[in-house]
């Protein structure tokens, strides 16, 4: 029988590794191609979470024949609850309405909020909140943002209004600091979906599932934007970085030894469950076997990247991997990972061989 909580700590784990997987990559984009090519990225990554989720969205909750202003705000206050994310609704009418994303930023995690230029955050605006009124095929909903954190303001708010006459592209999105701000919301009366019930498990696995949408879109965003080689480079040494530093974190919470030095048979063992959960997490189909002193986890199919249309399949593969290339030498720097991958008629297949090098 399954250990539901070793269960829920991978699903975390899963969780902590993408949303900071997406933050890194974003600040190593601002840091190595300048901020330029970082808002162009945000701003590409989030018009197609828009064009992909969010009439589909309206409908699966159940907001879709609410006036438009209130149901922009309803929809990222729920979806980002169902994320874990702590978000704020208000509506004042028909025509107006508030959403508000309280500090600590998620997508932000920790200090790395102190390197995100304002235009890098507002690019997520552009993308998403200022398309909504498009999507509906109604050209005079707007969003006026009336603060974001990265500006030192105490969260990102702002709130959709209907404007009843066509807006120009550069209106969609207006920011006006200082002139207006959300009025108070009584937390304890927010809208709530039967979320507010479900287990521990459940919350995670849909947490789960809301990080991963950020690896999903990442792949070939980044393949669009810079091509598939140079994607490869920036993800890869980002998502490398990323299993560095959250290895510890994630292994520690789900039971499992890490930083431990020996490069032998059982710290193979321990680094292969760590894997092994982590990718079940995901929803992949892994399973592990032990031959000749080393640990190999198999990987049939890669089915976080299903569906998607990447202009290099393999490249994306080899960006990814690096977060396990990373997270195995923060286990123990004395073990050694040799990776396969193919793809052909039966799909993806993966496999990584952990053994003393």
């Amino acid at each position: 029988m399954a250990d539901s909580g070793a269960d829920t700590a991978a699903y975390r784990a899963v969780g902590t590794l993408y949303n900071a997987l997406m933050t890194a990559l974003i600040l190593g984009l601002v840091t190595r191609r300048g901020e330029d090519t970082a808002r162009e990225y945000v701003f590409r990554h989030f018009r197609r979470q828009h064009l992909e989720k969010f009439l589909p969205g309206l409908q699966k909750l159940g907001i879709a024949g609410v006036p438009d202003a209130p149901a922009c705000a309803l929809y990222h206050y729920h979806s980002n609850a169902l994320g874990g994310v702590k978000t704020g609704y208000l509506r004042e009418s028909d025509r107006k309405a508030w959403v508000r994303y309280p500090p600590p930023r998620w997508i932000w995690r920790g200090t790395a909020i102190a390197a995100v230029p304002h235009a890098v955050s507002a690019a997520m605006l552009h993308g998403w909140h200022g398309h909504n009124g498009v999507s509906l095929g109604n050209p005079g909903l707007g969003f006026v943002c009336t603060g974001m954190t990265v500006d030192g303001m105490p969260g990102l708010e702002g709130y959709y209004f209907d404007y009843g006459r066509p807006l120009k592209e550069e209106e969609r999105v207006r920011f006006a600091y200082g002139k207006e701000e959300m009025p108070r919301v009584d937390w304890a009366a927010q809208p709530k979906l039967e979320t507010a019930n479900w287990p521990e498990e459940r919350r995670q696995r849909t947490f789960r599932a809301y990080a991963l949408e950020y690896l999903r879109t990442m792949l070939p965003t980044l393949q669009e934007l810079l091509g598939p080689a140079d994607a490869q480079i920036e993800l890869g040494r980002v998502a490398r970085l990323v299993g560095l530093q959250f290895h510890e974190e994630t292994a520690r919470d789900m039971g499992l030894p890490t930083d431990v030095e020996r490069g032998d048979l059982q710290s193979a063992r321990d680094f292969a469950r760590w894997l092994a959960a982590v990718l079940a997490a995901e929803g992949e189909e892994v399973e592990t076997s032990e031959a000749d002193g080393a640990v190999t986890v198999r990987q049939d199919g890669w089915r976080a990247v299903r569906e998607l249309s990447l202009p290099d399949p393999l490249k994306a593969f080899d960006a990814w991997n690096e977060l396990w290339l990373g997270a195995a030498a923060a286990h123990d720097r004395f073990l050694k990972v040799q990776t396969t991958r193919s793809l052909g008629d039966r799909g993806w297949q993966a496999a990584w061989r952990i053994a003393a090098r």
